[in-house]
């Protein structure tokens, strides 16, 4: 069976329903339509369903065949707050102040569902034995649910786990993103008024700015790519007149690997009790999520790459590349040629014409040092079963992350284009690993001499609750 045909031969379904979820937009946690939709489609086409996965709604694993191997195809469909947009190339926002697809998860989730019922075709077909599941994996942008899933051990019988991610560019993912951690420091002071008797009151909010100062001059002794940001959530109230007895903040740390992660933490608690002290109020610790760092498989990049080549880059029309270069006028100056050489090497240069508005070509098969300045909760599945991550380009080259520039694109024929790409390369590279035992336990071997050294540690505490 050829399962890229098959997939191409139903891309108006699959389109419908990437649309579908485009024009939801539900932030994270409250995926409910989506989910449902989602759910919906699968039951239809025989998968059996379980939901509420790590006790969130919105999350489920939906499953077909039975038997080894087992082979995860994750999917995410959150959106972003403030994003709002209609399907053209200039600012216009469906709703003021509404949400929108900033990061293209609407394409994300059904690509991977498409490639999911593919494979389930070849099943059902005899063509090989085992099983698919599709994992429905909500709030990626601010919640970590893989992270939560995987803590919950719903990925602890898999074999091997693939994804994907709308990007610029078309090729697979072979850098690390950053692990990170987001805690709130909640201030309780004392009120009292800030004429009459300020002597009475102890300030909540003069913590949260001491703890902000005192972490500002702890960034420089960080290592480079680590990142600490930082908003208040509670600025002590509404009356100036009046001591704040409460006030907020909320941190997320970033850094390369995990354990570096936890090697600044307990610096900025220092810092938030040492801004307690001076104050004289009490601090109080909410962890609310984290996520680890890559751990890259080549073996799965390499079958990944491979399929890319068979299936070939998607083919952009006239339209497509005018809507991309309308786009690209709204869209920021940024040395896309320089970080693609990070990620690719230098042997990238020659695939990028200086004039491109949209990049089709297959990027080589390269793995370097570069970490992307971003995080992932597929960090943690990668570090429970061999994992692999490919890019298609569903954006044009200019277009800035989470933005209205990709909302936009993600309710298109551009962003349509990649996500059948993707949901070719992901069912084609699952059905090589069900067909070659071969090649899924090299998989597995490289992962475990990778754990071996430093086995996974989840970075979510026991007892924090997802929302």
């Amino acid at each position: 069976m050829n399962l890229a045909e098959w997939i191409q031969n139903r891309k108006d379904n699959f389109i419908a329903l990437s649309d579908q979820v485009w024009d939801f937009a539900e932030l994270g946690f409250s995926e409910r339509r989506s989910s449902d939709l989602l759910v919906d489609a699968l039951k239809e086409a025989g998968f059996q369903l379980q939901r509420g996965v790590a006790d969130i709604p919105t999350t489920f694993i939906a499953s077909f065949g039975q038997g080894k191997p087992i082979i995860a195809i994750l999917g995410e469909y959150d959106a972003l707050p403030g994003l709002s947009q209609e399907r053209v190339p200039y600012q216009k926002p469906r709703e003021e102040g509404g949400n929108g697809h900033g990061c293209g998860h609407n394409l994300l989730g059904v690509a991977s569902l498409a490639a999911a019922m593919a494979v389930k075709e070849a099943i059902q077909a005899g063509e090989v034995e085992g099983t698919i599941r599709y994992y429905g994996c909500p709030a990626e942008e601010n919640g970590s649910a893989k992270t939560f899933m995987v803590k919950a051990g719903a990925f602890d019988d898999v074999d091997l786990s693939l994804c994907w991610h709308p990007d610029i560019y078309n090729g697979i993912v072979g850098v690390n993103a950053l692990a990170n951690i987001k805690v709130n420091f909640r201030f309780h002071g004392k009120a009292a008024h800030a004429a009459y008797d300020p002597h009475n009151g102890r300030s909540a909010l003069d913590a949260v700015e001491l703890m902000n100062v005192g972490t500002n001059y702890l960034r420089e002794h960080l290592i480079p790519d680590a990142r600490i940001h930082y908003i208040i959530t509670n600025g002590g109230g509404s009356a100036a007149n009046v001591v704040p007895p409460l006030a907020e903040s909320q941190y997320i740390i970033r850094a390369p690997l995990l354990q570096q992660v936890y090697e600044i933490y307990p610096r900025v608690l220092d810092i938030a009790k040492g801004a307690a002290l001076m104050t004289g109020t009490e601090v109080e610790i909410i962890f609310q999520k984290g996520m680890s760092n890559l751990l890259l498989n080549d073996v799965i990049t390499d079958v990944l790459y491979e399929k890319m080549i068979q299936v070939g880059p998607p083919e952009f029309s006239q339209e497509e590349i005018e809507f991309a270069r309308q786009i690209s006028s709204a869209c920021p100056d940024s040395d896309i040629l320089g970080l693609l050489t990070k990620i690719f090497g230098k042997e990238v240069r020659g695939l990028v014409p200086l004039d491109a508005v949209l990049l089709a070509p297959i990027l080589p098969n390269t793995k370097t040092d570069f970490v992307l300045p971003g995080s992932t909760d597929v960090g943690d599945v990668s570090w429970v079963t061999p994992t692999g991550q490919i890019e298609a380009a569903c954006h044009a080259l200019k277009t800035p992350g989470h933005s209205w520039q990709v909302v936009a694109q993600s309710g298109m024929g551009i962003g349509h284009k990649g996500m059948l790409f993707a949901a070719k390369v992901m069912a084609l590279t699952a059905l090589e690993f069900m067909a070659n035992p071969t090649r899924l336990n090299a998989a597995r071997e490289e992962f475990e001499q990778k754990i071996k050294a430093t086995p996974y540690v989840c970075p979510i505490p026991d007892g924090v609750k997802p929302f």
